[in-house]
């Protein structure tokens, strides 16, 4: 938990409680359906909570916009960022329905209102988001594939919009996409080691 008031100083008091809670609620249920692979569940804040954190250090999302997470797993980014934007609204989908429910309590005991989810595969959804927001969960062609015909076009050159993937590794192949591309890299925004290689992918659709 220390780790993200060092990021994130000016947290309420009830964000706060809600981080705090996120570990005991995730070793609880990492017990019953592995969510978190065991190496990490002692990471939990860095390598989770705080990767997640690193798009609010990136871009702030604007009051009541649709933000949809692609693929969220155990709830990452979606959760965490639920938590630092009270006022914008997150749907966290996922094709596993074991992943789902474990993601559907952790949100019910966190009493995250601004927080739904839905099992289905990113593909089949229809609604329209303003952001979609994710974490490696598929070579950055399929992500595009699976959320630009969701996607509500920025009518501003300033608002945020589009695809932000949280990614690692060599991209070199991967970001010649055909729309306006950008890779954020993350040791610039944390200093901790473990984000060396580990970077952030703004595709905007327009």
């Amino acid at each position: 938990m220390q780790i993200i008031e060092k990021y994130f100083p000016s947290l309420s008091v009830r964000q706060q409680e809600r981080f705090e809670k996120l570990g005991p609620l995730y070793r609880k249920w990492n017990k019953k359906i592995n969510v978190i692979s065991r190496k990490d569940i002692d990471q939990l804040y860095l390598r989770h909570v705080l990767h997640s954190l690193s798009i609010a250090k990136y871009t702030l999302f604007s009051s009541n916009m649709e933000v949809l997470d692609v693929g969220t797993g155990g709830g990452f980014p979606g959760i965490p960022l639920a938590i630092l934007f009270p006022e914008v609204h997150f749907t966290l989908v996922d094709s596993i329905q074991k992943k789902i429910n474990v993601v559907q309590a952790v949100i019910d005991a966190l009493e995250l209102n601004n927080t739904k989810t839905s099992n289905i595969r990113a593909e089949k959804i229809k609604e329209k988001y303003d952001v979609f927001v994710c974490r490696a969960v598929a070579p950055l062609s399929t992500l595009i594939r699976w959320t630009r015909k969701n996607a509500v076009v920025a009518l501003h050159n300033d608002s945020i919009r589009g695809l932000i993937a949280l990614k690692g590794g060599d991209l070199s192949e991967e970001t010649d996409t055909g729309y306006n591309t950008k890779i954020i890299e993350i040791m610039n925004l944390f200093e901790e080691p473990f984000f060396r290689d580990k970077k952030i992918v703004h595709v905007t659709y327009g």
